[in-house]
C-alpha cells in the first residue's frame, strides 16, 4: 500500500471512494441526499489542498485509491474532517495506515490534541477510532439537505 499527498487529479477517485463508503454506511440516509451531499462535500474548494495547516492523504493499492483522510491542523489542535476506506478494502489496515501517516503529518504542526467528527450513528467508526485511542468528547449535529443529524466528537491527546 502507498499512501501519500493528495493531488488535485484525485479529487474524482476521492470522490467515488466517498460516495461508495456513505452508500454503504449511512443507511438514515437517502440514496438521493447522499449523492448530492457527496458532490458538494469532496471537490478541491472543500479540500483544499494548498490552505494553511491542511493534511489530504490518499491511499492506494494496485494503483487504485482506496481510501483518503482529510485534516486541518490549527493551533495546538486538529481536525480530521474526513477518513474513507472503500468498503471492499475496509478491514485491510488501510483506515489505520493513513490515520499513522495522518498523525505525523499533524505532529508537524505541534498540535497536541486531535479530534474526529462523525455521525453518532456510525458505529463502525467509532470502534474504529476507540481503537486508536479516541475518546467520546462531545456531540453536536450536522445539516444535510435540511435536515439535522446527530454527530459525535472523538478526542484524541498526542
Amino acid at each position: 500500500m502507498n499512501v501519500r499527498s493528495a493531488t488535485a487529479a484525485d479529487f474524482g477517485p476521492i470522490t467515488a471512494v466517498a460516495r461508495a463508503t456513505w452508500h454503504d454506511t449511512y443507511d438514515e440516509l437517502e440514496a438521493d441526499v447522499i449523492d448530492r451531499t457527496v458532490d458538494n462535500w469532496y471537490t478541491d474548494d472543500s479540500m483544499p489542498l494548498e490552505a494553511p495547516g491542511t493534511v489530504v492523504l490518499v491511499a492506494e493499492k494496485d494503483d487504485d485509491l482506496v481510501g483518503f483522510t482529510h485534516a486541518v491542523a490549527q493551533g495546538e489542535k486538529a481536525d480530521i474532517l474526513r477518513m474513507y476506506v472503500h468498503p471492499d478494502h475496509q478491514g485491510e489496515g488501510v483506515g489505520s495506515t493513513l490515520h499513522e501517516r495522518l498523525i505525523a503529518e499533524l505532529e508537524t504542526y505541534d498540535v497536541d490534541r486531535v479530534r474526529s467528527i462523525d455521525f453518532a450513528f456510525n458505529d463502525t467508526s467509532r470502534a474504529f477510532y476507540e481503537g486508536l485511542g479516541f475518546e467520546q468528547t462531545d456531540e453536536g449535529e450536522v445539516e444535510i439537505d435540511g435536515e439535522y443529524y446527530p454527530e459525535a466528537v472523538y478526542t484524541l491527546e498526542l
